[in-house]
């Protein structure tokens, strides 16, 4: 069968950082395997969109469409959203080939599958979660009953199966490149790499706001850290490819994969740059030391709360002892550090935000001496379905059954409302004078 797989537009500009769609290539290298005619186009490199998109449905005039819809809205206290785009993809693929079936997946997807299938008739199938093995079962005839996470319509009500077993790393396949030259997204970015890497799948932390542990499960499952550093050495080789991204939730648990990792990159000698966002606690000195020789090109942090009481509310399992320690044994590095904090978290107050300054205050002071804070990160929390925060945005009345959060829907009660304007003037000044090495004055 000839499967074309489009990535659905997930950044609002062509100026935006990009990503190479390294999921959406995952499933197309199981299609392969199962004997499949794949091909690939990707919506966001294309300057001119659905121009773009109309000669490609045109010239490949597939027999089934996959596709992958990966963010809803861009996030960090945007208003717009990805689902109009999305729509006009789907009405415009049914337009232009009328009797070929579209499938619809990804983490966007994933979130919302029975609304956006009710309120768009022209999706026949959907797959909930990891699509590696659904899709090929879907499209060789399987049971529809039997499909881990299918949706399907059933007259006039959408049916989505249980996502009853997880991706196992037994059956994992390197995803093949050639299928999607990477290429075009060498330089494409100029601040975060643009091509990722799986070490493993699953989150057992409990964020408040996060939808991770929905998407990905509450497992880890690893890959075996020298397949990792295979596939590595593979890009570096193959295509030229030096600077990537760790796509894991966190990337140093469960304690002591990472490292492994790390030491497989240093016995081959692999000259490679990498990033990925830690988690604070189990940060040691030597293991910094040790991410530090391998590779590591920036430590992204997100402790998300500022003072005790925000950790705790955000379920995060911290203590701001431990985001301190970790600001202190990145310090000494000559590697970037990057923290992400949410702002106008439930329970702050007009208070939190002197104690917010202070905890920027205190990162600046103890970065300020190598002038290795790449930035602070801050951003209201965007409520999503199932998480925690939504159950206590519905219990303050911030929310109701009303609010729709399909669009962009922020927690961020109008009593602190201009926090986070507020704490980015701070933020901003300090980060601005360290970088011009201006002292500031009282």
């Amino acid at each position: 069968m000839k499967v074309l797989l489009i990535q659905a537009p997930s950044v609002e500009s062509a100026t935006n950082e990009r990503v190479y769609p390294i999921g959406l290539v995952s499933v197309a290298t199981h299609l392969k395997r199962a004997g499949h005619d794949v091909s690939l186009f990707d919506m966001n490199l294309q300057s001119d969109q659905f121009g773009s998109l109309n000669a490609k449905l045109l010239s490949e005039r597939p027999d089934a469409i996959g596709l992958a819809l990966r963010n809803i809205d861009p996030l960090a206290n945007k208003t717009s959203s990805l689902i109009p785009p999305f729509v006009v993809t789907v009405r415009m693929i049914r337009a232009l080939l009328p009797g070929v079936p579209i499938i619809a997946g990804g983490t966007g997807f994933t979130l919302f599958p029975e609304r956006i299938m009710r309120e768009l008739p022209e999706i026949g199938w959907g797959i909930k979660g990891e699509a590696e093995l659904g899709l090929p079962a879907l499209l060789a005839g399987s049971p529809p009953g039997e499909i881990s996470g299918l949706c399907r319509r059933l007259n006039e009500d959408v049916i989505v199966n249980p996502a009853a077993s997880l991706y196992s790393f037994d059956d994992y396949l390197v995803p093949d490149r050639d299928l999607l030259p990477p290429d075009i997204y060498k330089g494409i970015n100029s601040y975060a790499p643009a091509f990722g890497i799986e070490t493993k799948r699953g989150c057992p932390l409990q964020c408040a706001y996060c939808v991770y542990p929905q998407l990905q499960g509450k497992v880890m499952r690893c890959r075996k850290p020298a397949e990792v550093v295979d596939e590595i050495a593979m890009l570096n080789r193959k295509y030229g490819l030096t600077d990537f991204h760790f796509n894991d939730p966190v990337i140093n648990m469960p304690v002591g994969h990472l490292e492994e990792i790390c030491e497989e990159i240093l016995r081959r000698g692999l000259k490679v740059t990498w990033t990925g966002f830690f988690r604070e606690d189990v940060l040691t000195k030597e293991k910094v030391r040790l991410y530090e020789k391998s590779g590591c090109s920036c430590f992204l942090f997100s402790p998300d709360g500022f003072t005790q009481n925000s950790l705790d509310v955000l379920q995060k399992k911290l203590d701001v002892a431990d985001v301190v320690k970790a600001a202190e044994l990145t310090s000494g590095t000559d590697v970037l550090s990057v923290y992400h904090f949410m702002t106008n978290v439930p329970g702050e107050t007009c208070e939190s935000i002197s104690q917010a300054k202070s905890m920027i205050d205190r990162l600046y002071k103890i970065h300020g001496p190598k002038r290795n804070l790449g930035a602070v990160v801050l951003n209201n929390i965007r409520i999503m379905p199932g998480t925690p925060i939504e159950a206590i945005a519905r219990a303050e009345g911030e929310i109701d059954d009303s609010t729709d959060l399909l669009y962009p829907v922020y927690y961020n009660p109008s009593k602190n409302q201009t926090m986070r304007y507020r704490l980015e003037i701070h933020n901003t000044t300090k980060n601005v004078f360290m970088w011009q090495q201006i002292g500031e004055r009282r």
